[in-house]
């Protein structure tokens, strides 16, 4: 068969929440330190100890939504010990990642400097494992309390004189393993009682998430939707892609195999699957879509770069992370009724990253790239795409050759999002353009693509890997024709 794809411009099928395009960094290996924050001492050049390469590179591609302390972090992580002056804040252990020591020099102002600075939403994880409800309350007073009270008094002691607004927290981090092992029943009942103090002050309204299922555990979904679903806005779903087993080996994220390519490209789609049936779930206990589904850890994970220490889960960013990402990005658009935010892992340095450093290099990788050509997406209005694609088979796997997603912005402009999976082959095919006005002012295209499966991006050659202008779509009788090459992901836009 030959790919069948039609757009229909004028059936809107609801709005993609920006947060979609969401990001986290947590407290781990060069994550925060040495990726985002060096110091005010550092010569690398900084604003506040925040360094400016990477703040820049993050402000082009619009974060919307930062994800912090953790993950795992999160439930390790007391506050107090990030407040104050850096020279006497407490020095820790970091058990989870390294064993190596957290001097706490980056906290809680640092985090909210950094969001002001990227102009996006802070999304704070308060730690239920290991913390008190006392000290998550006490953390919320201390960011958004506007008037007379110990943490607001202590806040101002500390600099800062006007609260903060926060709009997202999370009441504990996967809960079901590093945040706690505990059974959703019991997490249920702690998720209750947590979320009573997770207080509004002011005009400061907190969207509060609970921590929720890990991969295909649709029993914890059913658990906390029935048991505590009315105290939640949203739900977190965590997923990481991967061609091999989580403890055996995960798969090299460069030198890997064709087959481990498809693999890795089944494994992203089952991200479809996921949502599907656990939004299933939700929908029996929230028929109204009240509650988001957010899917605050996604994105690859493959074994460390050889040489580094194992708990800093550093990797390399190849042509395929990009395919991944953009796969995710349509699954998400198409699943945007219920799925408000995604938070990729993580920011710089760390699994699936935007941006690496060594000293006072910086380079973007893949990923960053697709997150650059994509943004047009956030808060644009998703379309109905009907798509009928080819199958690619290899061994023992078979997956869409294809995937697509189609939005219209404010201004009317039709973004179309492209990604040919296969890393041989070339995917030439028409699009029928329903419901746009005949004559078409302009079509312009980027598209991102390389010659090997693990093209990738280096301290020496940072531009391996880069976008370019796409010359492969015309537009003939009312149809868009495109030719998209091996491996390729392609933003198209039409005016």
């Amino acid at each position: 068969m030959s790919n069948k794809v039609v757009i229909n411009a004028d059936v809107e099928k609801g709005k993609i929440s920006k947060h979609i395009y969401g990001h986290f960094a947590e407290h781990l290996g060069r994550c925060i330190y040495e990726g985002i924050w060096v110091g005010e001492d550092s010569p690398i050049p900084n604003t506040k100890g925040i360094r400016n390469d990477v703040l820049e590179a993050l402000k082009q591609i619009n974060i919307p939504v930062l994800r912090w302390p953790g993950g795992c972090f999160a439930d390790e992580y007391h506050w107090k010990d990030g407040i104050g002056p850096r020279e006497n804040r407490k020095r820790m252990v970091n058990t989870h990642w390294g064993g190596v020591v957290e001097n706490n020099h980056f906290g809680t102002h640092e985090f909210m400097l950094l969001c002001e600075l990227l102009d996006c939403e802070p999304y704070i994880c308060g730690n239920v494992g290991s913390g008190t409800v006392q000290e998550m309350s006490e953390w919320v007073e201390y960011m958004t309390f506007d008037g007379e009270s110990p943490m607001a008094n202590w806040r101002q002691e500390n600099g800062r004189q006007e609260p903060w607004n926060v709009k997202y927290f999370g009441v504990g981090n996967e809960n079901w393993g590093c945040g706690g092992n505990m059974r959703p029943e019991y997490y249920a009942d702690l998720y209750r009682r947590y979320q009573t103090y997770v207080r509004n002050y002011g005009d400061n309204k907190i969207y509060k998430i609970a921590g929720g299922a890990n991969v295909d555990d649709y029993n914890w979904t059913e658990v906390l939707m029935r048991e505590a679903g009315r105290y939640m806005d949203g739900l977190s779903l965590h997923f990481y892609t991967r061609p091999g087993d989580f403890w055996l080996g995960k798969g090299a994220a460069t030198g890997f195999p064709e087959y481990e390519w498809f693999k890795t490209v089944e494994q992203a789609y089952f991200m479809d699957e996921l949502i599907t049936k656990h939004s299933t779930i939700m929908d029996k206990y929230d028929p109204e879509k009240r509650v988001g589904m957010i899917v605050d850890e996604w994105g690859t994970w493959f074994d460390v770069e050889p040489g580094t220490n194992p708990g800093f889960l550093y990797q390399q960013n190849t042509i395929r992370d990009a395919v991944v990402a953009a796969i995710h990005f349509h699954i998400f658009h198409k699943h945007c009724d219920r799925v408000h935010m995604a938070n990729i892992a993580q920011t710089v340095n760390v699994l699936q990253a935007m941006v690496l450093t060594e000293g006072e290099k910086m380079i973007l990788t893949p990923t960053y790239h697709v997150f650059d050509m994509y943004k047009v997406h956030q808060d644009a209005t998703l379309l109905a795409v009907d798509a009928n694609v080819n199958r690619h088979k290899y061994e023992d796997l078979e997956v869409d050759q294809i995937s697509i997603t189609a939005s219209k912005d404010k201004d009317g402009k039709v973004h179309i999002g492209l990604c040919n999976i296969d890393n041989k082959e070339s995917a030439s095919f028409a699009i029928q353009l329903r419901g746009i006005k005949e004559q078409i002012a302009s079509l312009s295209g980027t598209i991102l693509t390389a010659d090997t499966m693990d093209a990738h991006n280096t301290f020496e050659q940072p531009d391996a890997v880069k976008p370019t202008e796409f010359t492969g779509a015309k537009i003939e009788n009312g149809e868009l024709q495109v030719s998209l090459p091996p491996m390729s992901v392609v933003s198209l836009t039409i005016e």
